[in-house]
């Protein structure tokens, strides 16, 4: 995922969680606001501590979250920003159910412009 479609600075984060709208499922709750005029998507990615103890762990989740939305990217809106936040169950799934959940609950959030056929 290029450097473009993340959201990297806390400002940036904050905005999204204090005006946006989330949704959840049992392993991820997904954040998002509308920005019109924004030509692409962007993301950002959080998962704490209590995800995962070692980096290794988290940074493994992190990467299954980002091919997932990867393989996901045209489906995606342009013009909304979204964070992807882990809760503690993520660190037991595999990246086949990564992807299956994070298709669920980016229906919930009402992200996905068509249905994923799996």
């Amino acid at each position: 995922m290029q450097k473009r479609y993340r959201i990297k600075r806390e400002k940036e984060f904050q905005e999204v969680f204090a005006a946006g709208h989330s949704k959840a499922n049992r392993n991820f709750v997904v954040y998002q606001i509308k920005k019109p005029g924004q030509t692409h998507y962007r993301v950002g990615i959080s998962v704490g501590k209590k995800v995962g103890h070692t980096a290794v762990c988290r940074n493994q989740i992190k990467r299954y979250i980002r091919q997932s939305l990867l393989e996901l990217s045209d489906q995606l809106p342009g013009d909304v920003d979204f964070l992807v936040i882990a809760r503690a169950n993520a660190k037991n799934l595999d990246m086949k159910e990564t992807k299956t959940n994070l298709i669920h609950v980016l229906k919930l959030s009402q992200l996905l412009l068509e249905a994923q056929a799996e």
